[in-house]
C-alpha cells in the first residue's frame, strides 16, 4: 500500500483547474494538491481561499525548474498550449495529465505518447465524460445485451449560446483545438469508439459523412457540427455537436433488435461542482428519477435508473497506474483516434 500521497500541481485556475480538477485532487487520500500556477490575480484569490495550504505558482518554468517536489502536472490550459507542456513536463521526469482536447493535432499525440514511454512516466487524458452516469447506463444496456444487437448510436451534445462566451474555445481557430468539434467532439466521439469500436476505413479513408458548419459571425471556429460514423462492428453512430441548438434533442438514443433507450439532458457533475457540491457529497452523481432514462419496444416501455456518475473514478485509475499497480484510467492511443476523426472531418469539409 502506498502512503505517500502524489505530489499534484494544476497548471491553470479557470473552469478545468478549479472545477474539474482541484476537487477530485483535494477529496482523494491518493494526492496532495501541492500547487497551482496562474497568474490571474482573482484565480490566485479563489485557489488561496479554497485551498489555503497550496503553493501558488506563476508560471509552468517554475515547476520544471523545481521538479523534484512534485510527481503530476494536471494541464488545464488552453488546447493549443497541451503539446508544449506535456512534452516539458516529461522532459523534467514528472507524470501528465491533459485536459481534453488532447493536443490539436494525431502527430503531436503520437509524439507524447513515445516521449512518455521514453521517459517512463503516466501519461493520459481527462475523457471524464466515460465517467458520466447516462454514459454508464447506456456502456451497461450494450454490454448486457439488454437491447439486443445495437444497430444505431445516437449522441448529441448540444448547448444554446446563441451569443459566444469570452474564450479561447470560441476566439481561438480549429488549429487551436477551439471550436465545438474539439471540444464538444472529444467527449462524443470517445464514447463512441468505447462503445462500438474503431470507424471502418476504406482505401484509407476513414467511412463516415461529416457537415460542419459556423452560425454564429462572432466566432472563429465550427459551432454547429453533425458526424456519421460507421464503426467496424457495424454500428452506426450519428453524433451531434453544437453551441446554437435552441431545442436540444436527446443526449442518447440507442437503436436495438430487442429495444430502444432514450436519455434527456447533460450529466449534472458538472453545474454540481459549479454550484459547490463536492465528490463524496451526499447525493453527488445521481441523477433524480423524473430525469431517468426509458427502455421502450413498441408500446412497451419503462424507466431505468441512472447509474451513478463519478470523475472520481479517473483519479482512482490514476493513481493505480502512476504506483504501477493498473492501467492507465484513459490510454492516449484513445484520444489519438479522435483526433484522427477530427482531422479526416475537417478535411472532408475543407477546413483547417
Amino acid at each position: 500500500m502506498h502512503t505517500t500521497p502524489i505530489r499534484t500541481v494544476v497548471l491553470g485556475f479557470g473552469l478545468s483547474g478549479r472545477i474539474f480538477h482541484a476537487p477530485f485532487i483535494a477529496a482523494d487520500p491518493a494526492f496532495e494538491l501541492t500547487a497551482v500556477v496562474t497568474t490571474d490575480g482573482q484565480r490566485r484569490a479563489d485557489a488561496l481561499r479554497e485551498y489555503p495550504d497550496i503553493r501558488l505558482l506563476d508560471s509552468a518554468e517554475e515547476v520544471w525548474a523545481r521538479a523534484d517536489e512534485f510527481d503530476l502536472v494536471v494541464i488545464g490550459t488552453p488546447g493549443a498550449t497541451h503539446a508544449a507542456l506535456a512534452a516539458a513536463a516529461l522532459d523534467a521526469g514528472l507524470h501528465v495529465l491533459t485536459d481534453k482536447p488532447f493536443v490539436p493535432t494525431a502527430d503531436e499525440g503520437r509524439d507524447l505518447i513515445a516521449r512518455a514511454e521514453q521517459a517512463g512516466r503516466c501519461l493520459t487524458v481527462f475523457q471524464n465524460r466515460r465517467w458520466d452516469g447516462d454514459f454508464r447506463t447506456v456502456r451497461s444496456l450494450v454490454d448486457t445485451g439488454e437491447l439486443g444487437e445495437v444497430r444505431r448510436f445516437e449522441s448529441r451534445f448540444e448547448k444554446w449560446q446563441p451569443r459566444p462566451r469570452a474564450s479561447w474555445k470560441t476566439a481561438g481557430t480549429p488549429a487551436a483545438g477551439a471550436g465545438v468539434l474539439y471540444d464538444l467532439g472529444s467527449h462524443v466521439i470517445d464514447q463512441a469508439l468505447q462503445l462500438f469500436g474503431p470507424v471502418a476505413t476504406h482505401d484509407g479513408e476513414l467511412d463516415m459523412y461529416v457537415e460542419i458548419d459556423r452560425r454564429r459571425s462572432q466566432t472563429n471556429s465550427e459551432d454547429d457540427v453533425f458526424l456519421a460514423l460507421h464503426h467496424d462492428s457495424s454500428v452506426r453512430s450519428h453524433l451531434w455537436m453544437s453551441a446554437v441548438r435552441p431545442n436540444p434533442g436527446p443526449r442518447f438514443q440507442v437503436v436495438g433488435s430487442e429495444a430502444g433507450y432514450t436519455s434527456w439532458g447533460i450529466d449534472g457533475q458538472e453545474q454540481a461542482l459549479k454550484d459547490g457540491v463536492r465528490p463524496g457529497d451526499p447525493g453527488y452523481g445521481t441523477t433524480s428519477s423524473e430525469n431517468w432514462g426509458t427502455v421502450s419496444a413498441g408500446e412497451k416501455s419503462r424507466q431505468v435508473e441512472t447509474l451513478v456518475g463519478d470523475y472520481s473514478d479517473f483519479y482512482r485509475g490514476l493513481a493505480s497506474a502512476i504506483h504501477g499497480t493498473g492501467p492507465l484510467p484513459v490510454d492516449p492511443s484513445d484520444s489519438v483516434r479522435v483526433l484522427e476523426i477530427i482531422e479526416q472531418a475537417f478535411a472532408r469539409a475543407g477546413r483547417s
